[in-house]
């Protein structure tokens, strides 16, 4: 078994306000967890307009199963719209 988590600190640069900051993370994080069936969450600058970290965690039986899953979503939110990529952290266990 293999448990498997990843953050992101991203930069929202059109956010003026916490209100569109907080659409812009919902929208991320509902669309990680429909697409990969994964637990995320927003763990840390939540009262920075301009910043998020947002955090996935999962578990599967497969080690390369794993690191597929976890390309797949830096991928997906690197292509989000509203989000860039500041800093990842990836973790296997």
């Amino acid at each position: 078994m293999v448990v498997a988590s990843q953050s992101w600190e991203l930069a929202l640069p059109g956010c003026r306000s916490l209100k569109e900051k907080r659409s812009v993370v919902r929208s991320l994080r509902d669309r990680l967890r429909a697409k990969f069936n994964v637990s995320v969450a927003e763990t840390g600058l939540q009262d920075v307009i301009d910043r998020a970290e947002l955090s996935l965690a999962f578990v599967t039986s497969d080690g390369r199963m794993a690191e597929s899953i976890l390309d797949k979503t830096d991928r997906f939110v690197e292509e989000h719209a509203g989000a860039r990529i500041v800093r990842v952290r990836r973790d296997t266990y």
